[in-house]
């Protein structure tokens, strides 16, 4: 029998430790790969639902080239040069984007963040871009799987967004950043679903549109969401559509806008007409009321109002002249005149006036100026 000195046996007692450690690290580098390879592909199987759901809303996504990374701990699908095919509208468009990056941690691919990078355009398909939109940082944020979606968030670092007209550019939109969220709020996505969305705005301006957007605006509104019959995937103006038809409605809460100056905070409900226009009241607060009224050209707007009009007709008839000189007063007045008409209050100190912001067949009235019109939402 042959004896082998301890510090040999110590030896090939280490070796066969370290031995077992390469074993064991081997191992586990193997099941994470697996587990890693499995996340991954469940992961690939929700965005790919998403997509499935995204097209039959009218949105159908491609990829110029695609990815899939992110090991050992986030899956990410990298698509290069993405565009979709956008056929939920009375003509189709085109959207093409530079990439977008969407990422999940490996133990919770139900989450799903996405970066993007622009810029995107708009066209006819085929055609040159009628729109062009830039940022610094846009991201989303999506919570939940296509059957059952729970969550969403877009946020845009200094977006702008601009109207292509041959070799004229319009800006549409200036923000140093914009925010949408939304999420279920009630019901189910299959039953009668409630939704609230929350809009923010800061310091955006569109002084290409009309010059009363020219000074920056800070805003933020939420909005409640009710009489969807449920969340399948469909075109919005569809969705529009059967909430007019059940009498649903779009709360309006905790909305806040300032201007300069001008700072108003309201709130109400709205419906939908058969002509997918909106209909309601808000109750609104505002204080700095004058320098808004100039901003929008009130005077103007008095001057040239249809009442206005008949009004001064019937002066001129009793005597010459004597209508222009009603349409000057009113006009100078305006500001007086909307204050007497509303309630007076205090907003933040200053004092205030409280008006309705009045939606008729998508006519939008501040008291009994008109401020704008709204789009027709099917």
């Amino acid at each position: 029998m042959v004896l082998h000195p301890p510090s040999i046996q110590s030896r090939r007692r280490t070796s066969r430790r370290y031995l077992a450690l390469v074993v064991v690290v081997l191992a586990l580098i193997g099941g994470w790969s697996g587990f890693w390879s499995f996340a991954a592909g469940r992961a690939q199987t929700v965005i790919d639902g998403w997509r499935a759901r995204e097209a039959q809303s009218g949105w159908i996504y491609d990829c110029g080239k695609q990815s899939l990374g992110g090991y050992p701990f986030r899956i990410e699908v990298d698509c290069d040069r993405a565009s979709a095919l956008v056929r939920n509208g009375a003509a189709p468009l085109e959207v093409k984007l530079g990439r977008i990056l969407v990422a999940a941690q490996i133990y919770d691919p139900t989450l799903l963040i996405s970066e993007f990078t622009g810029p995107l355009t708009v066209a006819d398909p085929g055609q040159p871009p009628k729109f062009t939109a830039s940022w610094k940082l846009a991201q989303s944020s999506l919570r939940g799987t296509p059957r059952a979606p729970e969550r969403a968030s877009l946020v845009f670092d200094q977006p702008a967004v601009d109207r292509i007209d041959g070799a004229t550019r319009q800006n549409l939109l200036r923000a140093q950043r914009i925010e949408l969220h939304g999420r279920l709020a009630g019901g189910s996505v299959t039953a009668n679903p409630i939704i609230e969305a929350v809009v923010r705005a800061t310091q955006a301006a569109a002084p290409d549109l009309h010059p009363a957007a020219a000074l920056p605006v800070d805003a933020e509104a939420r909005a409640t969401l009710r009489g969807l019959k449920d969340f399948a995937p469909k075109p919005w103006a569809a969705r529009f559509r059967e909430i007019q038809q059940a009498d649903g409605r779009i709360e309006i809460s905790d909305l806040r806008v300032k201007q300069g100056e001008t700072l108003a905070v309201g709130s109400g409900t709205l419906s939908l007409n058969a002509a997918g226009r909106l209909q309601g009241e808000l109750r609104v607060t505002v204080a700095g009321l004058e320098p808004f009224l100039k901003a929008i050209g009130a005077e103007q707007i008095v001057k040239r109002s249809q009442p206005m009009d008949k009004l001064a007709g019937a002066l001129n008839r009793i005597a010459p002249g004597l209508g222009d000189v009603a349409r000057q007063q009113a006009s100078a007045n305006i500001a007086t005149g909307i204050n007497l008409l509303g309630e007076p209050a205090t907003l933040e100190g200053k004092p205030a006036v409280i008006l309705p912001l009045r939606f008729d067949n998508g006519a939008v009235f501040l008291g009994p100026i008109p401020v704008g019109v709204t789009p027709a939402l099917f």
